[in-house]
């Protein structure tokens, strides 16, 4: 009897927790979902005819997830996505060289302003950075060469706040757009001084840089079916306060309010089996304070900015789901 009433109330929770995945619902409840994934690849050759890599290991481990607490209508969301992957291969030493590094945390407090209680004025937070340092693999002996540090945790680092509306179904559905959103970056002046015109959008020599403006983000979670979900998400911010600006050697960097910077994420989560899974992702930025660095045999002249990022993931690993 006990046991059957212990299984009982797990499974209403289990239905109060998918329904509120998709509702809004006026309700005090703490929503929580995720997946934390660790894939790895491994290859091994001698004497092959074809050619190729000796020995390879590539490792990489991903967690998103999201904590939400509903307090009435009320609703205070949190997001975090952290990916971190590393290559290591005979031809360089085993030399760890990384292939993916992400930290992303939002947090966002709303509360409903319409009677369909779908709208709600939001007070948006995003921080976004690294783990460790980033180089450039191409330049030769980039381990000990100045300048081929690139990066590293908090530099550069992202915050931003704003105020706006944001229409809300559930935790599956979210669409934020702010009039009204302030951006701060900071990296330290060992990365602002690589080239000229600073870096990051930061000027030469500074350790940070403020922007007002527009702000949109979108999120949806489908749930094709049990196993097997797609997550994605735009993010777009245009600043009021960009112009064009010179370096310190007097070339001219464009820029205007209508270069917007984009940040286009999406995941797909399948899980073979209890804790076995395949994931496939696809990250694209457009952000014209990232220059696109020039590989030794890319002769084009002046500096380009403004180039497009891609990442992509595929990953058959261990997965934990909850």
């Amino acid at each position: 009897m006990i046991a059957a009433q212990a299984d009982a109330q797990i499974k209403k929770v289990d239905e109060v927790k998918k329904s509120l995945e998709t509702t809004n619902k006026d309700t005090t409840a703490w929503v929580y979902g995720g997946v934390f994934n660790i894939g790895m690849n491994e290859g091994f050759l001698h004497n092959w005819a074809a050619g190729g890599e000796i020995a390879s290991f590539t490792v990489n481990g991903l967690f998103s997830g999201h904590l939400d607490h509903l307090h009435h209508r009320d609703v205070w969301s949190n997001n975090l996505d952290l990916c971190y992957g590393l290559n290591y291969a005979f031809s360089t030493g085993f030399i760890p060289h990384k292939t993916d590094d992400r930290i992303d945390f939002t947090s966002k407090y709303g509360t409903p302003i319409d009677s369909s209680k779908n709208m709600f004025l939001t007070t948006l937070f995003n921080f976004k950075s690294q783990f460790t340092k980033g180089y450039n693999y191409t330049l030769p002996d980039w381990q000990h060469l100045p300048g081929a540090n690139t990066s590293n945790f908090l530099s550069p680092a992202y915050f931003t706040l704003a105020v706006g509306a944001e229409y809300r179904k559930g935790s599956d559905i979210s669409l934020f757009l702010s009039p009204l959103a302030g951006r701060f970056t900071m990296a330290s002046k060992e990365y602002t001084t690589l080239s000229t015109a600073g870096a990051f959008g930061i000027p030469y020599g500074k350790t940070s840089t403020y922007e007002l403006g527009a702000y949109f983000s979108g999120r949806y979670v489908w749930n094709i079916k049990k196993g097997m979900t797609f997550k994605t998400r735009v993010d777009l911010y245009s600043n009021y306060l960009a112009k064009n600006r010179k370096d310190t050697s007097g070339a001219v960097i464009k820029d205007n309010p209508g270069n917007i910077s984009v940040l286009f994420d999406n995941l797909f989560d399948y899980k073979i089996s209890r804790h076995m899974n395949i994931a496939l992702g696809a990250t694209f930025i457009y952000d014209n304070n990232i220059p696109y660095i020039k590989t030794p045999t890319d002769n084009t002249p002046g500096r380009d900015i403004g180039w497009l990022q891609i990442k992509q993931v595929f990953s058959l690993g261990i997965e934990y789901k909850f």
